[in-house]
């Protein structure tokens, strides 16, 4: 017996501030669960109109889960955050594209009918757990020729795109780090982040402070500065700090909603989610992953990139950016490109990451009002690339 699949529209999403992984960091002494909740708490506070027993599922994705962003995770934040025993959750992972994975894994329930309203996000405290830290790589990777072993070193598989597209240069690259800054410093300026950034308070060895400024944000970046940094992944090579996202943590949530439910409870859907799509890549060019990722997306509607008003694609590397932009024919400074910045300016905390994507393109459309279509997309460890295409709602 056929049924008929329900639309899925965004409703609302935040973000903590994104700070600096390590001891010196915002959230070296706050755990990353807390974190989650603190965006789930803040979501409910922006939305009284939710019920929170009509909450469907609370998916929460990590890629280290273990510590204090393991066990099953949508559920204990779903818990801690005070929501009735009757809300189910879990834990969800495919590394920097988990809060997207969230998203799409909500939008399966809801478009089933299996929930009304669903929490997705992710949360990512790299300075607990390091990248690769308590992962037991099996050795067949290597030894059976099955995965390059620069793979496992992110900044080694960016020095890669280098190698395989030559004409993107370390100027080019650092080029596109400084307008990321730049970018990012004005819509810190203009109010833009503070809409999606809600403030947490966090206690480090000073006491009690409020984390409510992403760490790596950096607007005075320029050309000159960015010239001399190191090349830490390769000697004389082209991937710096400078223009990369640094090691970040941080938590993001949104609310996902049938359109019968949005309407029944009062809510305002931002955009309508019109189409996905995940790829796999070889592993050890990891960053190539969001462009079939795209063309998949689009395949999928019949729609060509001149279609997409809007573009929010993740910057772990700036030469992962340029290398979509050349496979896609998109002008790297094209102002429907991150016209917020990016990862660059602001942190990448892995699982979480998604959500910031989604939340900045909802903006971006409420300040673009002939804009239809947008794409949120990233590239995802161990070579995949992961795509979204989402439509204004209310038009």
């Amino acid at each position: 017996m056929g049924r008929e699949l329900r639309e899925v529209y965004y409703v609302d999403g935040c973000r903590t501030a994104f700070g600096r992984a390590g001891a010196a960091g915002l959230f070296w002494k706050t755990r990353a669960d807390d974190m989650a909740v603190k965006v789930l708490r803040a979501l409910l506070r922006r939305n009284p109109q939710v019920p929170v027993e009509r909450i469907g599922d609370v998916v929460m994705a990590a890629t280290a889960q273990v510590g204090d962003q393991g066990l099953t995770l949508g559920r204990d934040v779903a818990l801690l955050a005070g929501l009735p025993q009757t809300v189910p959750g879990f834990a969800i992972d495919r590394m920097c594209a988990g809060a997207l994975t969230a998203a799409t894994v909500a939008a399966g329930e809801i478009a089933m009918g299996a929930a009304d309203v669903v929490v997705a996000g992710g949360v990512e405290h790299m300075g607990h757990h390091p990248m690769g830290d308590e992962v037991d790589f099996n050795p067949r990777f290597v030894a059976d020729q099955i995965v390059d072993p620069s793979a496992a070193v992110m900044g080694q598989t960016a020095e890669n795109l280098h190698d395989r597209f030559p004409h993107l240069t370390k100027e080019d690259a650092d080029r596109f780090a400084v307008r990321s800054q730049q970018r990012a410093g004005a819509a810190w300026e203009n109010g833009v982040m503070q809409e999606t950034v809600v403030p947490m308070a966090v206690f480090g060895d000073g006491g009690w402070r409020v984390a409510e400024r992403d760490e790596f944000l950096r607007p005075e970046t320029s050309m000159d500065g960015l010239a001399g940094l190191p090349t830490p992944f390769r000697a004389g090579g082209r991937v710096t700090a400078g223009n990369s996202a640094g090691l970040t943590d941080g938590a993001a949530a949104c609310i996902l909603a049938s359109g019968e439910a949005a309407e029944e409870l009062g809510l305002t859907p931002r955009m309508r989610l019109v189409a996905f799509a995940y790829a796999g890549v070889e592993p050890e060019l990891m960053g190539l992953g969001p462009a079939p990722a795209t063309r998949r997306v689009l395949e999928q509607l019949g729609l060509t990139l001149d279609d997409v008003d809007l573009f929010e694609l993740n910057e772990p590397f700036a030469v992962q950016v340029l290398t979509w932009c050349d496979q896609l024919g998109v002008d790297p400074e094209d102002e429907r490109l991150n016209p917020y910045g990016g990862a660059i300016a602001c942190g990448h905390p892995l699982a979480a990451t998604g959500v910031r994507l989604i939340a900045q393109l909802a903006h971006a459309f409420r300040e673009r009002p002939a804009a239809r279509y947008g794409l949120t997309a990233l590239c995802v460890g161990m070579g995949m690339g992961a795509a979204v295409l989402w439509e204004r709602a209310g038009d």
